[in-house]
């Protein structure tokens, strides 16, 4: 049955003047009975009884409206649900971080926006390491992942990376530390011999890989004396004496007291990435919009 003949029969009944009604339709009169009379044939009964002084319904036709403003009213709420998932207001998104992610302004931005210009859209975060992040998406459970490396991620077919920001890392010490107190920013060759807490996790692999590199680079390895799996015992524990650790600029908004934050010498960098596969979904589109409009810099890998 074509929607169109029934908005015609609806405006008819409306109307109750089949010359009313075809200019409320910006038709002439004589389609607009031809267009009727083609619904009664299709359903086998009329819906108006016409004499040239009125126009009124039909039993059939008094039954029938309800049914055909109900059945225009799902039409009409199918097409808008339609519109609003390829704008990316409705639909599911489901994102990957790690875990130093949400501290970085422009991500907590992003989500916010989203959050406020896309409320009926099911949002789903977690944090994830970077292979668990990259399987989850190739399998299509994931739409967009956000990682940490210095090179462009090695990803399958079908999957692309964008670097959003580069943001430097911080040596952070107690305060009565020596390279606390020293007036020489510390390089990664001071740091033999200091013991080192780490945050370790599958999501922070590929930041302590860095770390590590950069230390055989020097000549030595690190000396690790505790692994944790919170940015509050880290740095609770560096608090305590019980190491120096590495950390990204952005988690310098976690302030606790006797723990300095010291840049090296020279900067040493990290990356975010933004993985995603080539062809995003509309919720991810506007996502990947809300990163852009956050001030993240992008450049495409």
């Amino acid at each position: 049955m074509d929607l169109r003949h029934l908005r015609y029969f609806l405006c008819v009944a409306e109307e109750m003047h089949f010359g009313r009604a075809a200019r409320r339709l910006g038709m002439s009169q004589p389609p607009l009975s031809q267009q009727i009379r083609a619904l009664e044939e299709e359903l086998g009964a009329r819906l108006f009884d016409r004499t040239s002084r009125r126009v009124a319904l039909t039993e059939v036709g008094r039954l029938f409206l309800p049914e055909a403003r109900k059945t225009l009213a799902q039409a009409d709420h199918a097409a808008h649900v339609a519109r609003r998932t390829q704008s990316g207001h409705l639909g599911r998104l489901a994102l990957g971080f790690t875990a130093s992610a949400p501290f970085v302004p422009q991500i907590a931005d992003a989500l916010y926006d989203f959050r406020q210009g896309f409320p009926h859209v099911d949002l789903r975060v977690q944090e994830l390491g970077r292979d668990d992040q990259v399987a989850l998406i190739e399998r299509g459970d994931l739409d967009i992942g956000i990682i940490r490396g210095v090179a462009p991620p090695t990803l399958p077919d079908g999957l692309s990376a964008t670097w959003l920001l580069e943001e430097d890392m911080l040596l952070a010490l107690r305060q009565d530390h020596v390279l606390a107190r020293r007036a020489a920013e510390p390089s990664i060759a001071d740091l033999v011999g200091v013991p080192f807490v780490l945050y370790a996790t599958a999501s922070s692999a590929d930041f302590n890989d860095h770390f590590f590199t950069l230390c055989e680079q020097a000549g030595f390895r690190p000396s690790i004396t505790l692994e944790v799996g919170s940015f509050a015992t880290l740095l609770g524990l560096v608090a305590a004496g019980f190491g120096a650790t590495i950390l990204s600029r952005s988690l310098s908004r976690l302030h606790v007291d006797k723990v300095i934050l010291r840049p090296l010498f020279p900067t040493v960098r990290t990356r975010l990435w933004m993985i995603h596969k080539n062809d995003l979904p509309p919720t991810a589109r506007a996502f990947q919009d809300a990163i852009l409009r956050a001030g993240a810099v992008v450049h495409p890998a």
